[in-house]
C-alpha cells in the first residue's frame, strides 16, 4: 500500500520599487520572511496599529511615497471616471 502526499506551496512573483524594498526590509522583523511580512502588515486593521510607522523615514522618502500614492490616486480616479462615462 502507497500513501502519497503532496504539498503543493505556490508563489507568486511581484515587481516593487528599490524604495519600497528597503521599507519593507526594515519592517521586517528578524527572522521573518517578506511573506510573514508582508502577512502581518497587511493583517492591521485597526489605524492606532498603524500609527508611528513611518517615523523614521527620511522626508525625501516620505515625499517619494507621497508623491507615487497621490500618482496612483489620481491614475484610479481617472479610470474610475472612464467607467462612468461609459455606463
Amino acid at each position: 500500500m502507497w500513501v502519497l502526499i503532496c504539498i503543493c506551496v505556490t508563489s507568486k512573483n511581484i515587481s516593487i520599487t528599490e524604495d519600497v524594498y528597503e521599507m519593507l526590509s526594515r519592517l521586517r522583523l528578524d527572522g521573518e520572511s517578506f511573506s510573514d511580512a508582508i502577512r502581518r502588515l497587511a493583517r492591521r486593521s485597526r489605524l492606532v496599529e498603524c500609527a508611528g510607522l513611518w517615523a523614521d523615514m527620511p522626508e525625501d522618502e516620505y515625499e517619494a511615497v507621497r508623491a507615487g500614492a497621490l500618482k496612483a490616486r489620481g491614475l484610479l480616479d481617472d479610470s474610475v471616471r472612464r467607467l462612468v462615462e461609459a455606463s
